[in-house]
């Protein structure tokens, strides 16, 4: 098996998983006004006016529309900056007065594995009216065998279990495949043996026309949210949180749960200890 060693999986802490993206091109800089010759109708010597404060000066209208978006948005995110609106705004799940977040992720994406210790930490402090899950990408041949087996497990009520030690054994035991590995399923479905499942059961469904339409749905998921890496989070199907590292993905996600909850998506509710499934 190809060796993943734990270093190269810290190097990718601020990385996603994706496709790559053609190099962006240069733009060439605007011509800078301070060498704009004068005007020939104008005298040599002649100082030009001073532009009019009035002008300068920020409109009634302006302030209006400032102290509006500053109400409407009070924790400061900046849209382009922090996260993206969705077209289409749809919930993965019907939200039922939950407020949503959804990790679309791989099991095999070095970034995922580094980002999943602090996604946890922060999923077990959810308040009760936040609902956390989770979107496997099926990016590729590793990754869409364990698209399939995390429907197999999440209708088994395996996954809280199994999530964590599936991550480690395969980014740091490296005892299942992992990218760049010969697709193993039979090595899937015997690692959810470990937790009550029964393998040969566990592999026939995974290649169900039922799991099939399950993965296929999140395909269509992440093409309406417009997930193209990963890990991405979504809140309640309206925003793509982008942030520049794990951390402020993660406070930029707790904002616009609160955003949400300001506007009557959900009650406020009280911290839970459990983590949401």
């Amino acid at each position: 098996m190809k060796l993943r060693a734990l270093l190269p999986l810290l190097l990718v802490a601020l990385a996603a998983c994706s496709a790559p993206t053609p190099p962006a091109t240069n733009t060439p800089a605007p011509a800078s006004t301070a060498e704009t010759p004068a005007s020939a109708d104008e005298p040599a010597g002649t100082t030009p006016a001073p532009a009019s404060t009035t002008a300068a000066a920020p409109s009634a209208s302006a302030d209006a529309a400032a102290d509006k978006a500053l109400a409407a948005n009070p924790n400061g995110l900046q849209v382009g900056r922090d996260y993206v609106e969705i077209k289409d705004p749809q919930p993965w799940m019907p939200l039922n007065g939950k407020i949503e977040v959804v990790e679309v992720f791989g099991y095999v994406c070095p970034a995922c594995a580094a980002f999943n210790p602090l996604v946890e930490a922060w999923k077990a402090k959810l308040p009760a009216d936040v609902r956390f899950s989770y979107v496997p990408a099926p990016f590729g041949p590793e990754w869409n065998p364990y698209a399939k087996a995390f429907y197999v497990a999440d209708s088994m009520g395996l996954v809280n279990r199994s999530h964590d030690a599936l991550i480690r054994a395969i980014h740091v035991e490296q005892t299942m495949p992992g990218e760049g590995d010969p697709v193993d399923e039979q090595a899937i479905a015997n690692f959810y043996g470990k937790y009550g499942a029964n393998p040969k059961e566990f592999l026939s469904t995974m290649n169900s026309f039922t799991v099939a339409a399950q993965v296929n749905r999140g395909k269509q998921f992440m093409q309406r949210t417009n997930a193209n890496s990963t890990p991405t989070l979504i809140v309640n199907g309206k925003y793509k949180v982008t942030g520049t590292s794990f951390e402020d993905m993660l406070r930029i996600a707790s904002a616009l749960i609160a955003q949400e909850r300001a506007a009557g998506a959900a009650p406020a509710a009280p911290a839970t200890t459990a983590a949401q499934g």
